[in-house]
């Protein structure tokens, strides 16, 4: 259940709006979600928001988490100072052997007897060109670093 606006247009060109609480079932014959208007709560500028605010208070401490605070909160200023990427790889790998490329690759190159792991070095060149695109020599330095942040 969710409360929505909806809006029409009057005659005069001006727009009225209205609040209502509604909840999303499958249309039968079409088998898409539809709204289905449980309350109409009336037009939005006639709405007694304070009784809303009691309602969403009351819904809480009936399913005993915490009271809703109904009072604004001061803002407060954030900034980010740095950030680390960190799972993203695991992502596109997560999605490279879902989707078997890892293995096809492995397929095409068990005859060949490579020593080193050619399939993981295509997989570093494509995850580099998904999440930091730069160039071969740099894509070297992007996997010391995924390296680095994953082992500590």
């Amino acid at each position: 259940m969710y409360i929505r606006r909806i809006s029409r247009k009057n005659k005069n060109g001006s727009v009225t709006s209205y609040v209502q609480l509604a909840h999303n079932e499958r249309n039968p014959k079409t088998g898409n979600p539809q709204a289905k208007v449980l309350y109409h709560f009336g037009r939005e500028d006639e709405v007694d928001m304070d009784g809303l605010k009691r309602l969403a208070a009351s819904i809480s401490r009936f399913l005993g988490d915490s009271p809703v605070d109904t009072e604004p909160k001061d803002s407060v200023q954030l900034s980010l100072l740095d950030s680390k990427t960190f799972g993203t790889a695991s992502i596109v790998d997560s999605l490279w052997q879902e989707l078997g490329v890892g293995q096809a690759i492995s397929k095409r190159l068990v005859q060949r007897k490579y020593e080193a792991p050619i399939e993981r070095a295509i997989f570093a060149m494509v995850a580099n060109r998904a999440l930091d695109p730069s160039s071969k020599l740099g894509m070297e330095d992007w996997v010391k670093r995924m390296r680095q942040i994953l082992h500590t």
